[in-house]
C-alpha cells in the first residue's frame, strides 16, 4: 500500500502565496507522474498540474504563470507552489502518484479570502 499526506494549505489574502507538501509513503518502486488536483464547494474535481518523472510539467490555463509543480525523488515528495493566489483558487487540493495504479491524498484545505 501506498500513503500520501498533505501539508501547508491555509487561510491566506487575496495575492498571497502558499506551499503545499505530499510526501508518499509505504511500499514505492518506482514514481511516475505526480500532480495535484483540486475541488472547489459545489465543484466537480478538476486537474491543475502535473510533473513527470523526467521533470516535464503542465498546468490548467487557470493557473499557469501563477503555480509551479516539483518534485523531490529522494523524498518521495511533490511540491506545489502557489503564488498570486485568487478567491477563486479557494478548493480543497488533492496530490496524487502514479505507481502502477494512481494514489490519492486525502486533501488539505485552501482558502482565499479578504
Amino acid at each position: 500500500q501506498v500513503q500520501l499526506v498533505e501539508s501547508g494549505g491555509g487561510l491566506v489574502q487575496p495575492g498571497g502565496s502558499l506551499r503545499l507538501s505530499c510526501a508518499a509513503s509505504g511500499n514505492i518502486l518506482r514514481i511516475n507522474d505526480m500532480g495535484w488536483h483540486r475541488q472547489a464547494p459545489g465543484k466537480q474535481r478538476e486537474w491543475v498540474a502535473t510533473i513527470t518523472r523526467d521533470g516535464s510539467t503542465r498546468y490548467d490555463d487557470s493557473v499557469k504563470g501563477r503555480f509551479t509543480i516539483s518534485r523531490d525523488d529522494a523524498k518521495n515528495t511533490v511540491y506545489l507552489q502557489m503564488n498570486s493566489l485568487k478567491p477563486e483558487d479557494t478548493a480543497v487540493y488533492y496530490c496524487y502518484v502514479d505507481i502502477a495504479g494512481r494514489y490519492w491524498g486525502l486533501g488539505t484545505q485552501v482558502s482565499v479570502s479578504s
